[in-house]
């Protein structure tokens, strides 16, 4: 399923720049980073509920936010792109 998810890091606040740090290498072990504080994560159910459980650990629920939205395994036709920043093929050939 591909979740999208987005974060809002207060980096004003004590510790909010690692906060952010920490969140953004989280979403980058999963997905891929669409916009700067935007990511496209295909994970399975398992994968998604241990993400979930790692950014809810890392942010200030007092001063952060963090939004997921579930765009389930029908996502190709809910998704459309213009501009800059290909998307990434999830199931297409991966190169290292």
């Amino acid at each position: 399923m591909l979740v999208l998810i987005s974060y809002d890091i207060n980096v004003s606040a004590a510790g909010g720049q690692r906060r952010l740090r920490n969140v953004s290498k989280v979403c980058l072990d999963y997905g891929q980073r669409v916009q700067f504080s935007v990511f496209e994560c295909e994970v399975d159910p398992a994968q998604w509920v241990f993400l979930k459980d790692k950014l809810l650990k890392i942010i200030d629920l007092k001063k952060d936010s963090v939004r997921f939205y579930m765009l389930g395994s029908n996502w190709e036709r809910k998704i459309e792109h213009f501009g800059a920043k290909e998307p990434v093929d999830f199931h297409g050939t991966l190169v290292i």
